[in-house]
C-alpha cells in the first residue's frame, strides 16, 4: 500500500495530556444526549460503535501511537446527535443529521471539535481531519461488519506518520484488526435491533 493523494489532507499535531473537553466520561457525554432527547435506539449505536472504538484505540495505544482517545470515544457518542431532529435517518440514509448534528451539541456547549465529528464522520474524505476523526469514522463503519479500503488506508498512513515508522510495519497489525471488528458486525447489528 503506497500513501494516497488523501494522505496530505490529515491535520497533524503533537498529542499531548488529555484534554476533558468539559465532559468527563463516555458516560456524562451519553447523558447529555439523553437530555436532548435521543431516542434509545441512537443510544444504542452509541455503546455499540464504542465497542469498535475500544478495540480500535486499544490497539493504537499498544502500538505505541499518542493518541486522544477520550476525543475519539466522545466522537463516537456524538457522532449521530442530529438523529435527534432527524429520526427517519436512523432507519435510511441521510445527511441532514449531520449539520443538524453540530448545530444542536454547539447549542448545548458541546466542545467544537467533538460537535464537528457530527460532520467529520461522514465527510472525512472531502475535508481535513484528524487522525482522531479518521478513528471516529472508522469505528463508525467497522461496528456493522463494512469495511472500507480508502478510509482504512488513510488511517494506517495516518498511524505510520505519527509514529515515523514505515507503512508496512503498521498495515498487518492494523487490517488484522479491522477484519477482526468487522468479522463481528452481525451481533452488533443484531443488537442494534433489540428492543
Amino acid at each position: 500500500m503506497r500513501p494516497g493523494p488523501g494522505a496530505l489532507r490529515i491535520a497533524w499535531y503533537v498529542a499531548g495530556p488529555m484534554k476533558s473537553y468539559g465532559i468527563a466520561s463516555v458516560e456524562e457525554g451519553r447523558s447529555i444526549l439523553a437530555k436532548l432527547g435521543t431516542p434509545p435506539r441512537l443510544l444504542r449505536h452509541t455503546v455499540l460503535v464504542g465497542e469498535a472504538a475500544d478495540l480500535l484505540v486499544d490497539t493504537l495505544t499498544k502500538l505505541g501511537l499518542p493518541l486522544d482517545a477520550h476525543f475519539v470515544r466522545l466522537g463516537v457518542v456524538f457522532h449521530d446527535a442530529g438523529k435527534i431532529e432527524h429520526p427517519e435517518e436512523l432507519a435510511r440514509p441521510g445527511r441532514d443529521h449531520e449539520p443538524s448534528g453540530q448545530a444542536l451539541l454547539l447549542a448545548a456547549g458541546v466542545d467544537a471539535a467533538l460537535a464537528r465529528c457530527c460532520i467529520s464522520h461522514a465527510r472525512w474524505a472531502d475535508m481535513e481531519v484528524s487522525l482522531e476523526e479518521l478513528v471516529v469514522a472508522l469505528a463508525d463503519t467497522l461496528w456493522k461488519g463494512k469495511r472500507n479500503e480508502t478510509l482504512e488506508r488513510r488511517v494506517v498512513e495516518g498511524v505510520a506518520t505519527r509514529l515515523g515508522r514505515p507503512l508496512w510495519d503498521v498495515f498487518v497489525p492494523l487490517d488484522t484488526l479491522f477484519e477482526d471488528i468487522a468479522a463481528g458486525g452481525a451481533g452488533r447489528l443484531a443488537r442494534s435491533l433489540e428492543a
